[in-house]
């Protein structure tokens, strides 16, 4: 009952690589079929007449191998126009109230035994965490745990598995209050079991259960995204590293231990480079991939909805320019949001027509990428998108922000005092949520071993 993929602790795996981007200059654009200008701004209606609503999702500026440089960038831009939009702007749509709460938290967790942490997630329903953490010893052996920890005070309630080998641990979620867990067993070089384990409910403090997804033993799980539903139905993304079998997506739920049609991608525009980062509408059953364009050039990112049932595909060009670092989607409302590396901006589409916009994240500087965001995570009490800048307003010795987006793309609040930037992570920076207090947590203020609580 666990897995995730060969992590060795003292190697950061290629999938899970966070890269540095030196990016000295260029141009920006956006491409779209449509452009009206309001109030100075402009707004693209992006390439889709007609669009089943399916999942889009965005690869990664820290992701595996994604790493941009200058090549050959003004001959890529060439022709391209520049584009700062405003989604329907100065609307009342959004349900936001200030939080005189609002910042960054003294609620720090470390696991049991203050080692690295291999993933970790907030119960939305609940008032516990759970956390994986590994610890390499001078032996060779490592130390795993899987732990859950108190949302209120950080406190390590219980450690539900342990390992004294070369195995590990990684939490890959919570969905409707179920935790779902993977352990890697090293039998031998290049030979790994994984399996999974669930703890339904996370609040009971046991596994309990197994999850066995249909897939190749030589594929690995991930991302597994819930539905923010308040149902324990995920939307799973896995690959091979070993073998040359396409990525799959397919949906679970997590408490039954039932599997939807495992589709394949067989789009070389989402099988290069590195994975996707993905998104899951449940009302409209469907993945959202997002990745960029593989080529030499700097070029629009794409996005792929994949239903979830019939395994039908759709590629569209999203707005922005470079990898997609993050994805996230309001499934009720129709709203998709990504943040995209190379202009340092965040996207909004409408799922209905594909139109969008594209608005710059604070600090953001044509000159450099810096001011470029990560994760998103979406709060579907009170309809807010956060987006993760690892450097608040792009400068790099200022620590790094939360900034908090109405469905509208109108910036709300920018929670900073985090720090969730600096050396290499297994696992991308990642924002989890319980939205019924406005609470949640972040890598940091150590990027590898603790995370840090917030409200907004």
């Amino acid at each position: 009952m666990w897995s995730s993929a060969g992590h060795d602790i003292g190697t950061v795996l290629g999938e899970h690589i966070k890269h540095s981007v030196n990016i000295h200059s260029f141009l920006f654009a956006q491409l779209g079929d449509e452009v009206s200008r309001r109030n100075g701004s402009v707004t693209i209606q992006c390439l889709g007449r007609e669009r089943s609503r399916q999942v889009s999702g965005m690869k990664s500026l820290f992701y595996p191998g994604t790493i941009l440089t200058t090549r050959s960038i003004s001959t890529a831009l060439v022709g391209l126009f520049v584009s700062l939009a405003s989604f329907t702007r100065g609307s009342d749509q959004s349900r936001f109230e200030v939080n005189p709460d609002a910042g960054a938290g003294d609620v720090i967790v470390r696991g049991k035994l203050g080692g690295l942490i291999f993933g970790f997630e907030v119960d939305p329903n609940g008032t516990e965490g759970l956390l994986c953490e590994a610890v390499s010893n001078p032996d060779g052996t490592v130390s795993a745990r899987v732990e859950t920890f108190s949302q209120a005070t950080g406190r390590i309630i219980r450690v539900l598995a342990g390992s004294e080998s070369q195995d590990d641990f990684i939490a890959l979620g919570v969905a409707g209050s179920v935790g779902l867990v993977e352990r890697e067993h090293v039998r031998g070089l290049f030979n790994i079991k994984r399996t999974f384990a669930t703890i339904n409910p996370l609040a009971g403090n046991m596994i309990n259960g197994q999850w066995t997804p249909p897939i190749d033993p030589k594929q690995i799980v991930n991302q597994v995204k819930p539905a923010l539903d308040g149902s324990p139905n995920v939307a799973v993304y896995a690959l091979s590293v070993s073998t040359n079998l396409n990525p799959i997506v397919f949906s679970s739920n997590l408490a039954d231990n039932t599997f939807g049609p495992l589709i394949e991608i067989t789009d070389q525009d989402f099988t290069q480079e590195a994975p996707p980062v993905i998104a899951f509408d449940p009302i409209g059953n469907q993945a959202i991939l997002g990745h960029d364009k593989p080529s030499p050039f700097i070029l629009p990112p794409l996005i792929g909805f994949v239903d979830l049932a019939t395994g039908s595909f759709v590629k569209r060009t999203g707005l922005g320019l470079g990898v997609i670092n993050g994805i996230a989607v309001d499934s009720e409302d129709g709203v998709l949001c990504t943040d995209t590396s190379f202009d340092s901006a965040v996207q909004f589409y409408n799922l209905n027509d594909f139109s969008g916009i594209s608005v710059f994240l604070p600090g953001h500087d044509p000159q450099t990428s810096t001011a470029s965001g990560g994760d998103i995570e979406f709060d579907p009490i009170n309809k807010l998108f956060l987006v993760a800048q690892p450097f608040s307003d792009g400068q790099l010795d200022n620590g790094s922000s939360l900034q908090v987006y109405d469905l509208t793309g109108n910036l709300l609040e920018s929670i900073d005092g985090l720090n969730f930037q600096g050396g290499d992570n297994v696992f991308p920076v990642h924002i989890t949520l319980n939205a019924n207090r406005r609470i949640g947590f972040v890598n940091g203020p150590d990027l590898t071993t603790a995370i840090q609580s917030f409200s907004y």
